[in-house]
């Protein structure tokens, strides 16, 4: 039913609970259980848009507990072709700050035990890894953030730690002698998993905070809960302008790798 597809899927991260106000929800079956919540359905600009709150609107599941798999598959289902990925994030080095958006090109992932494919048999699929994030949506997300006007980095390597606790100062100063821009602990496996469905993915992350390892740095100072706060408000804000604006200037078709993933990926 038309009612229940959408062109586009923004997975919404901390703080950032609602796109729409009073818009229909859908509850989405997956054969991997109940995605985080349930789907939000509206419309911008012409193209409808399927939202869901990556932790839940309550904020009741953890990073290790969210059910990325089937997140996925209820975007798929509804026929999302294109996903959006804005996350919570700190940074690990002195000139990336808070306010500030990276749009990551790399990730390392630190996480253990998720389940973190849907490739589990009995064909077995080699997705590439090479470049994670689609090629269409990582320019566009950058230069429609400088149309309006907010501070963006245009790329950066994001570290994925399990969580829920935040890194020691030594695991941090490490990640950040690796020269690695962000740290956050909900992007794997969801950028692999919409690969694996063929879905065009960008991750964008909002710099809250400095990560441990940076705090003492000349000009950086340690971090509150009200700061973060602030700066997360501010950056939803944004945010929101920034989700709107880019679905205006979305291609009508999707011409990237990344719909066509799964060629020559599986061993058969």
């Amino acid at each position: 039913m038309a009612e229940r597809q959408a062109e586009v899927g923004v997975i919404g991260g901390s703080g950032f609970y609602s796109l729409f106000e009073g818009a229909p929800e859908v509850k989405v079956d997956t054969p991997y259980g109940e995605p985080s919540d349930a789907v939000t359905l509206g419309e911008i600009a012409g193209r409808r848009v399927a939202f869901l709150p990556r932790h839940g609107r309550t904020h009741r599941l953890p990073p290790h507990r969210i059910n990325y798999r089937a997140n996925m598959w209820a975007m798929k289902s509804l026929g999302v072709g294109w996903v959006f990925g804005p996350c919570a994030a700190g940074s690990l080095q002195p000139h990336v700050r808070p306010g500030e958006f990276v749009i990551c090109d790399q990730f390392v992932d630190r996480t253990t035990g998720r389940a973190d494919t849907f490739a589990d048999g009995p064909i077995v699929t080699h997705i590439s890894g090479a470049d994670p994030y689609c090629p269409t949506l990582r320019p566009l997300a950058v230069e429609t953030a400088r149309r309006l006007g907010i501070p963006v980095h245009e790329r950066g390597t994001v570290v994925i730690i399990q969580g829920p606790r935040f890194s020691t100062r030594a695991e941090s100063r490490w990640f950040r002698t690796q020269g690695w821009e962000v740290i956050n602990m909900t992007n794997y496996p969801e950028c692999v998993l919409a690969r694996e469905m063929e879905l065009c993915y960008v991750n964008i992350s909002l710099i809250t905070d400095y990560d441990v390892g940076v705090e003492g740095d000349p000009g950086v100072q340690a971090v509150t809960q009200a700061a973060v706060a602030q700066v997360m408000q501010q950056n939803n804000d944004r945010l929101r302008r920034l989700v709107r604006a880019m679905v205006e200037r979305l291609p009508q078709r999707r011409a990237c790798s990344c719909a066509t993933a799964l060629a020559g990926a599986r061993v058969e």
